[in-house]
């Protein structure tokens, strides 16, 4: 049976840090806010995002345009999209900080998730155990 460390690199430290974002994202959405905790699982939550979204550039296994797919846009529009978040809470304008946040949770992480247990992705070989 095929694991995921058995992948080849990035893969399974992009995975890795997809789980941990999509836990440490799901902590920061239900937990108070504008404390110094949520600051801090706040900027570690961006940068497990940002090494996310670039690894997600050299991975390259759904080739629609040359070596390139749908995930790698959706990984640029989350490094923009993390940067405007950021800069959102730090002009004080939370509300929009707030829908930009819980935006990429969703879409780039719960999304794309589902998608890689697609049949025929390796997700979905690690998962169920079929190709």
């Amino acid at each position: 049976m095929m694991t995921l460390f058995d992948s080849a690199a990035p893969i399974p430290s992009h995975s890795v840090a997809a789980m941990l974002a999509v836990f440490l994202g799901g902590w920061q959405l239900f937990s108070e806010k504008g404390t110094r905790g949520h600051r801090i699982f706040g900027w570690a939550w961006v940068c497990l995002m940002i090494y996310v979204a670039g690894s997600s550039l050299f991975i390259n296994e759904l080739n629609f345009w040359r070596t390139l797919s749908p995930i790698h846009v959706l990984s640029a529009w989350t490094l923009i999209s993390l940067a405007i978040a950021v800069f959102q809470a730090r002009g004080g304008n939370i509300r929009q900080h707030r829908l930009w946040m819980l935006s990429l949770y969703v879409l780039a992480l719960l999304l794309t998730g589902i998608f890689t247990l697609w049949p025929g992705r390796l997700l979905h070989q690690v998962v169920f155990g079929v190709a």
